[in-house]
């Protein structure tokens, strides 16, 4: 397969989309100057973040909610040491639940080889930095980022496991994406990382800013990092959600893998569909949560009914969190439309604002949509009575799915 190519704009060229949208290129804005590469699925996605790895000669921040010890976890593990022996800065985060089933050892060696390790929030007692608090238990630290050297950065749905290999190489076979961003956007990233750092007294690292020298040419795109980072920023990436969905003229192309909307996002997709918005989302048929595919099919009535299209991917897990909306605005992150997403994880999403950048979108989403099975409203109403007694049921639990 081809490499996936980068995308960068011409100067000037989105002065007009600037203006309209409020830009500025101060501190969770719009940022100019990016150069921005989709990558679809661990098939490109694992050997960018590797490379990126390998290239890294000052700094390496890993923060990653689910880092398995299988063969991926693994490679991703010695690669992280090989870069601390020769002489790089690495601290790793892992959630402890996202990584529940991960030999511990594996960590263990790599602070034996000098790697900074923080897992977030331990739920086993006997582990450091242990300390019991429904609050604790329910907040997980969702992100996956990667940042090399302060101007290269990476996030998107994929955690380090092997279900994101291709099922030719015998692994899950996952339905993701990812993005990889080389430019000052990239500091945006870092802020989250230190922050839960600094949170949780660490050993001091290092604080890198981005290098313009690393951007080389081309077209540069403004990329808009939105974190949910804690109380005071709660709501940051829905709101961002609902804001480009209620600006929404012709049509809004979301994939989501566990799609439990709440009022307010479900309230901005049926006003977008009933303005004539072509509106379509794109979630699993098979999840590996299924209670939370049941609760997200207790709200597909009404919105079937203003004339949202769902469809189902009938392949192997779709574990996407990937929107487009007027072929401008894309993003590309961690969060999902769910209750867990919105009330208690710590997430992350790039926004790009560029026509080209969102056509690539636009056109892996009607790639995966060859792959999904739509949902009728006729049938849908006309569903098992044994189904719609587990949305309900589930629908009802979704605050602790």
């Amino acid at each position: 397969m081809a490499a996936p190519r980068a995308h960068l704009l011409r100067s000037g060229s989105m002065d007009s989309e600037r203006k309209r949208l409020g830009f500025r290129s101060a501190r969770g804005e719009f940022v100019p100057g990016n150069a921005v590469t989709f990558l679809r699925d661990g098939r490109e996605a694992f050997p960018a973040m590797l490379e990126a790895i390998e290239s890294a000669k000052q700094q390496i921040l890993l923060e990653m909610y689910w880092f398995e010890s299988d063969r991926t976890g693994r490679r991703f593990a010695e690669a992280l040491a090989r870069a601390r022996a020769r002489g790089v800065e690495v601290a790793v985060i892992y959630d402890s639940v996202g990584s529940l089933g991960a030999d511990r050892e594996m960590f263990a060696e790599l602070e034996r080889r000098g790697v900074h390790v923080l897992e977030y929030h331990p739920v086993a007692p006997w582990r450091r930095r242990f300390r019991f608090s429904l609050a604790r238990l329910s907040n997980r630290n969702h992100r996956k980022i990667l940042v090399t050297d302060g101007s290269t950065g990476f996030t998107g749905g994929i955690n380090l496991a092997d279900e994101w290999l291709p099922l030719e190489e015998e692994g899950g076979g996952w339905r993701d994406d990812m993005v990889r961003i080389v430019g000052p956007a990239v500091d945006g990233f870092t802020r989250c990382f230190h922050r839960i750092w600094r949170r949780h007294r660490c050993p001091p690292i290092h604080r890198l800013w981005a290098d313009p020298a690393a951007v080389r040419g081309g077209r540069l795109l403004p990329v808009r990092v939105v974190g949910e980072r804690f109380f005071q920023h709660r709501h940051e990436i829905a709101r961002d959600y609902t804001a480009r969905l209620a600006m929404a003229k012709h049509r809004a192309y979301i994939a989501n893998s566990y799609f439990v909307p709440d009022r307010p996002v479900r309230r901005a997709l049926l006003r977008a569909a009933r303005r004539g918005v072509d509106v379509r989302i794109l979630v699993p048929a098979n999840s590996d949560v299924e209670p939370v595919k049941y609760a997200g099919r207790a709200v597909y009535g009404k919105l079937l009914k203003a004339g949202v299209r769902i469809f189902e991917w009938q392949d192997t897990m779709y574990h996407s969190k990937t929107a487009v909306i007027d072929g401008e605005w894309s993003t590309i992150g961690t969060f999902n439309l769910d209750y867990m997403s919105l009330r208690f994880n710590l997430e992350v999403n790039a926004c790009v604002l560029d026509r080209e950048f969102a056509s690539e979108i636009e056109a892996s989403f009607a790639r995966d949509l060859l792959r999904t099975r739509e949902i009728e409203a006729r049938e849908f109403r006309f569903r098992p009575l044994a189904d719609r007694l587990l949305e309900y049921g589930f629908y009802r639990m979704r605050k602790i799915l």
